[in-house]
C-alpha cells in the first residue's frame, strides 16, 4: 500500500519576468483551500491525502495547474469550487474529472 491514496501537487510557481505563472491565479491560496478542506473531511495524512507546492511543473501556459498521483491527472481550475469539484469527484470518490482535466 502507498504511503498516501493521494498525492497532489499545487504549481506555487511565481514568475517575475512578467510570463504567465500559477501563482497569478492565486495559487497558494487554492492550495491552501484544498488542504484546510480535506483536513476538514478527514481525508488528510497518512493513507490519505497529501496536498503539496511544487515548483514550476512547467505547464503554466494552461495554468493553473494541479497534478494528482497516481494517475498522473493534470488539472486546471479557476476558483475554489473547481478545487472543491477536483476534491468530492477525484479524491474522496475516484472519479477524473474531466471537465478540468489537461
Amino acid at each position: 500500500m502507498p504511503f498516501y491514496k493521494h498525492h497532489v501537487f499545487f504549481c506555487t510557481n511565481f514568475r517575475e519576468d512578467g510570463r504567465k505563472c500559477c501563482q497569478h491565479a492565486d495559487a497558494q491560496a487554492m492550495r491552501d483551500h484544498a488542504k484546510k478542506r480535506c483536513k476538514a473531511l478527514g481525508i488528510h495524512g497518512q493513507g490519505a491525502v497529501r496536498i503539496n507546492n511544487a515548483g514550476c511543473l512547467d505547464r503554466c501556459e494552461e495554468g493553473p495547474i494541479i497534478v494528482v498521483y497516481p494517475g498522473e491527472t493534470w488539472y486546471t481550475y479557476v476558483d475554489k469550487q473547481d478545487i472543491d469539484e477536483i476534491i468530492d469527484e477525484h479524491l474522496v470518490n475516484g472519479r477524473v474529472v474531466e471537465r478540468l482535466k489537461i
